[in-house]
């Protein structure tokens, strides 16, 4: 079996209509991409809370999927129509041919090396390193993978100071990822917190995944159900890592802040490198800063409560 995909370039104004008729016109599937993705020009749009909705980008790109037996270009012609477009924009109709979807997606994705003990190795591969401390850990609807540059930052801060025994917070844990390399690593016990109940899910089962013990998730202001729970989930903890983003951030520190003890450390990350120092001028409030460190556009603080 194989389908059909029309990939129309556009401009901001009627991206979104013409992804909208073409959805109603019988396409299995839209897209919407920035037409100058892996170019120069590419625009990074990140939508935080209590910031506007991000928009389009300026030179867009919709990509839509269709039944093989279907008459694209009339369809194409008639979504035109009814979007109030007369010139013909650039655009091409492609075969899709049938593949193994399974096998394709998992070729994208290889084990990771985040240092030279530490790897995320997805559960179809066979660690490099045996003896390696490997994270098992597939890519799903939960942030942190392993391939962000957010999530490495996090991931070589825990590899460099964790000492051992220490009790953790991960504040908006995404997939587990970090509370698990935490526990992997040495510490005694995490609780991980997000706002989002599939990536509680996710990072349950990530933690069955990996053998990990002593740590619990929650949605935030989640009783813990039972005493042992009750343990696990006392504060202030040792270490308090957030890889979220930067105005979450700004408005969780007094919660962050208090739920790390005097003497105990924070990581923040899902910070752009433009944005760090605003956050270093809020938390310095409680905490003694090191310097922050960089890639790829993102940054790491750390520091340690006064």
């Amino acid at each position: 079996m194989s389908w059909l995909t029309l990939i129309v370039d556009t401009d901001a104004v009627h991206a979104e209509a013409l992804s909208d008729a073409l959805l109603e016109l019988g396409a299995l599937s839209v897209d919407l991409l920035d037409a100058d993705a892996d170019t120069p020009d590419e625009q990074a749009i990140f939508g935080e809370p209590g910031e506007p909705p991000p928009g389009v980008w300026q030179h867009n790109r919709v990509s839509a999927l269709f039944d093989a037996d279907r008459d694209v270009a009339g369809i194409f012609r008639t979504a035109l129509a009814h979007i109030g477009l007369t010139q013909l924009p650039s655009h091409r109709i492609e075969t899709l041919a049938d593949n193994d979807w399974v096998r394709l997606t998992q070729s994208q994705f290889e084990p990771i090396p985040i240092s030279s003990r530490l790897w995320i190795v997805p559960t179809w591969h066979t660690p490099a390193d045996p003896d390696a401390i490997n994270i098992v850990l597939d890519p799903g609807l939960a942030f942190g993978t392993g391939s962000h540059p957010t999530t490495r930052l996090c991931l070589r801060w825990l590899d460099d100071h964790i000492q051992g025994g220490e009790s953790v917070l991960d504040y908006g844990c995404g997939s587990g990822i970090l509370a698990i390399a935490a526990l992997k690593l040495g510490a005694a016990r995490a609780v991980g917190v997000d706002l989002d109940a599939q990536a509680v899910t996710a990072s349950r089962d990530n933690a069955i995944a990996n053998q990990v013990e002593n740590v619990r998730f929650y949605l935030p202001n989640a009783a813990p159900r039972d005493d042992a729970e009750k343990r696990l989930a006392g504060h202030p903890y040792d270490l308090v890592v957030a890889n979220i983003l930067t105005n979450p951030l700004r408005l969780l520190a007094p919660l962050l802040a208090d739920a790390t003890r005097q003497g105990g450390q924070i990581v923040l990350s899902g910070i752009l490198e433009s944005q760090a120092q605003d956050v270093m001028n809020i938390y310095q409030q409680w905490f003694d800063l090191n310097l922050p460190v960089f890639e790829d556009g993102w940054s790491c603080l750390s520091g340690r409560k006064r």
